[in-house]
């Protein structure tokens, strides 16, 4: 347990990737919980290549972007911050779109037109690993003035024999909704595996965002005064997390919102 609260704090996700779940709101509907596609690659740099190498492949990248009207794809790269010998490698991509369908498209288009573009990647970095993963909002972070760079964590969950995320998405929203209502700047989801894995030692990933390394510090402290206490009543016997991988993660890319 102690090691799920941990996690809970420090990162403070068995399902199919089309998982909907009822998301009720005071005085409003229920509306659809749908999970969305996220896109990562695992990265190391070639020999001689740096930073600096990587963000000339992102502008050309960027470019082909614009070119070809990709408003609807997000991305961020992602540099270990908080890590172990065992995260072998330097970079992370993530990307994103609201839709798989979406996604898809752009991995056809980048495909059939986006050659040169990778051949820059591909002399700046080896990527040994792309998955995908089908990620649940349990937490909707505060309009941030700036998202430029955020601090990113992940930590391993797996949920205790008898229990199903079913059992797990309430108090995972109420975890949520407790954290905002003491004073946390975190957006929080949960990562389901959904293509390029296999043999996962993991039911989910817990992730949340914050805005700085100090926001993070301020979800620690709460949760060491008092928030483990709620903790505890939401996931005692339930789930157990391994301890947060915390990244900086810089935006390369914004997509438009849904709403605009």
């Amino acid at each position: 347990m102690k090691k799920l609260l941990t996690a809970l704090v420090a990162g403070s996700l068995a399902l199919s990737a089309g998982s909907v779940f009822a998301d009720s709101h005071e005085g409003e509907a229920e509306e659809p919980n749908v999970a969305a596609p996220v896109e990562t690659f695992a990265c190391r740099y070639n020999e001689g290549k740096g930073p600096a190498d990587l963000d000339k492949a992102v502008s050309k990248f960027n470019a082909w972007a614009d070119k070809n009207g990709i408003e609807d794809y997000s991305a961020w790269t992602l540099v270990p911050y908080y890590f172990s010998p065992n995260q072998e490698f330097d970079v992370l991509w993530l990307g994103a779109s609201p839709k798989a369908r979406t996604l898809g498209r752009i991995q056809d288009t980048w495909l059939a037109t986006g050659t040169k573009e990778q051949e820059a990647f591909n002399d700046v970095i080896s990527c040994d690993g792309h998955g995908s993963f089908a990620a649940l909002q349990m937490k909707e972070p505060p309009e941030r003035e700036d998202s430029s760079q955020l601090v990113v964590a992940f930590s391993d969950c797996n949920m205790s024999e008898g229990t199903t995320f079913d059992d797990l998405y309430n108090p995972l929203m109420e975890w949520g909704k407790y954290k905002g209502e003491h004073g946390s700047t975190a957006g929080m989801w949960v990562f389901f595996a959904a293509f390029g894995g296999g043999g996962e030692e993991f039911d989910f990933k817990w992730v949340t965002a914050h805005q700085s390394l100090e926001d993070l510090g301020a979800d620690w402290d709460q949760h060491s005064e008092s928030g483990w206490q709620k903790g505890n009543e939401l996931f005692a016997g339930k789930v157990d997390c391994d301890s947060a991988r915390a990244y900086i993660a810089t935006n390369r890319r914004m997509g438009k919102s849904s709403d605009e």
